[in-house]
């Protein structure tokens, strides 16, 4: 990858200090960078295992984890492990060194995939659970330009005063990258041609109800594999599931659900349509990617803002979409559709208004890019902005 000076923005992570913590994200996402501006680097110990020298090192020895700190490091310096999940191993000796000796661990991953094989528990509790995601609108601020992060994504890095050559080259590097660290020196899949694959078609999949059996033709793999190829996605953090709405847990467990790609930009990267400008007012490519974002907005601040709101689609047999499901503890659900219109037509809100009466009690919004809040039946219309300020409590 390249090894630049990236623009530090106001990030919204803010992760307890004085507590041992894990920080999950994917690669890319400023975990490093987020650590050298936060906590005190002149007392820290520092162990990167993408370096390879540090990688066999403690691969072969995990015990020199204990022998490394020295007798009189402060309390409350951290210790950070960069990519834990490269050497499991190490989380034993991490847990003898907070029980014994109290030490304040920063630990970063990029993968879930070894820690679960491994059966790591995490700690025990010990560790908390942080994530950090791609740029969030609000973190942009004023630098955010929408159609830039409907074509580019907000990977810190891509946001970086670069030219088209650079952002281009970031991003089809970024996949590389992830094909040959994640993918083919860790052997996560034998064959690695159906799985190159199988990521253009599921970018081409993305926000779309799954359909396993018909991505399983065009791969020439079953089904069971497409399964595994996704589940590869989630650990690596590269998507995640929105799962169909049910009061039942068991039934949203039957229905499929849809996938996302934590990121706008890598997503095109992948299915190679870098060259390809998404536009404003351009058909179902700019309304599909505004759909992306907001959603990518939803999960990125739902875990910033400790909020603990569950989403999910609805979608009926005739049709009739909520393109989220917002459950937020205590209260009321709302029913979101996702419009990326700066003008908003009544007929919207009729063909939803009798799916919305059997899912009372809830508040019904249409996101969208118009510049004011307003009424229409018993819709809300809400700017973009204005919902996630809302829900999330932003001021």
């Amino acid at each position: 990858m390249y090894d630049i000076f990236v623009y530090m923005y106001q990030r919204l992570l803010n992760p307890i200090l004085d507590n041992s913590f894990f920080l999950f994200g994917a690669r890319g996402t400023g975990k490093t960078s987020w650590l050298k501006e936060n906590i005190d680097l002149k007392n820290s110990v520092w162990i990167d295992l993408l370096d390879e020298e540090e990688y066999f090192r403690y691969t072969k020895r995990p015990q020199t984890l204990v022998e490394i700190i020295p007798p009189d490091h402060p309390k409350k310096a951290l210790i950070v492990i960069d990519e834990i999940q490269r050497v499991p191993n190490l989380l034993n000796y991490v847990h003898k060194l907070i029980e014994e000796k109290k030490y304040i661990f920063a630990l970063t991953g990029s993968s879930a995939r070894k820690l679960k094989r491994s059966g790591s528990n995490l700690l025990a509790g010990r560790a908390l659970l942080n994530k950090l995601h791609p740029l969030t609108s609000f973190e942009l601020a004023k630098n955010f330009d929408l159609l830039a992060v409907l074509n580019w994504g907000a990977l810190p890095t891509v946001h970086h005063k670069g030219s088209f050559k650079f952002k281009s080259n970031y991003l089809k590097t970024y996949v590389q990258t992830y094909l040959r660290q994640e993918i083919k020196e860790e052997q996560i899949v034998r064959n690695l041609a159906p799985f190159i694959k199988f990521l253009e078609i599921a970018t081409q999949a993305n926000g779309q109800i799954l359909n396993f059996s018909k991505m399983a033709d065009q791969c020439g793999v079953d089904s069971h594999a497409i399964n595994r190829y996704f589940e590869i996605l989630v650990d690596t953090m590269l998507g995640f599931y929105l799962e169909p709405y049910h009061t039942s847990v068991r039934q949203r467990q039957v229905q499929h659900s849809k996938f996302y790609f934590f990121d706008l930009g890598v997503k095109r990267a992948l299915e190679g349509m870098l060259t390809v400008p998404i536009i404003e007012r351009g058909g179902t490519a700019f309304g599909d990617a505004f759909e992306h974002f907001f959603i990518l907005e939803l999960i990125r601040l739902n875990d910033y803002c400790e909020t603990d709101y569950k989403f999910s689609y609805l979608r009926t047999g005739s049709g009739v979409e909520f393109d989220v499901i917002v459950e937020r503890p205590g209260l009321d659900k709302i029913l979101i559709e996702i419009k990326s219109s700066d003008e908003i037509e009544e007929s919207i809100v009729k063909k939803r208004e009798e799916l919305r009466k059997d899912l009372l009690p809830n508040e019904f919004w249409v996101v969208s890019r118009e510049k004011r809040k307003r009424y229409l039946g018993s819709a809300v219309i809400m700017p973009w902005q204005l919902a996630l300020k809302e829900l999330f409590k932003i001021k």
